[in-house]
């Protein structure tokens, strides 16, 4: 069975942004595709990096129990879909890299506790703050609502098997030392 890795951290410390890093390193992996009902931004696409669908299919997901995991975060849902987890768990012979929030973090990691967690901290809430404003995606109400749930996430450290710092104009570092982290457990 391939091992799988959490990618995780506050909105805006960058986790796209490494994911993004290796795949520009070529560096061969799967990832779990998340479901989510937010609207698509500029430069996404279906599937790129979500699978969107609406609040009722989503809410009908739950329902019907198709969720390993799934939260609902500012106001919109975000999950895992049983069945793609299930199918890379059953073909992929890569590591296998969920980016999910600290809720289906927890959620993952009681379910499959040989799962790493990987997560991806900012290094001050300052800088996280300009991150976020940098990228000019969200209200000043959004904003201070990612920095709060921020506050919460950060809380969460020790809970976690690595963390990542991603240093103010570093990102290659991070993608660097996250591609580290999973080439040494996934050879253990």
């Amino acid at each position: 069975m391939a091992k799988f890795f959490i990618l995780s951290g506050p909105s805006g410390a960058g986790k796209d942004t490494v994911l993004a890093g290796l795949k520009k390193e070529n560096f061969d992996f799967d990832w779990v595709t998340t479901t989510t009902t937010r609207p698509m931004r500029d430069g996404e696409s279906e599937g790129r990096p979500y699978h969107f669908v609406s609040r009722e299919d989503f809410e009908k997901m739950i329902r019907n129990n198709e969720l390993l995991e799934w939260a609902n975060v500012y106001g919109n849902y975000y999950g895992s879909q049983t069945k793609d987890v299930e199918n890379l768990l059953k073909t992929s012979k890569k590591p296998i890299i969920f980016k999910i929030d600290y809720q289906g973090a927890r959620t993952i990691k009681q379910k499959f506790p040989e799962a790493q967690v990987i997560f991806l901290a900012p290094p001050s809430f300052k800088v996280l703050e300009r991150w976020l404003r940098d990228r000019a995606q969200d209200s000043e109400e959004t904003i201070q609502k990612r920095l709060a749930e921020a506050r919460k996430e950060m809380g969460t450290l020790d809970e976690w098997d690595h963390i990542v710092i991603s240093q103010d104009g570093m990102i290659s570092e991070a993608v660097s030392r996250v591609k580290e982290i999973i080439l040494e457990e996934a050879q253990s």
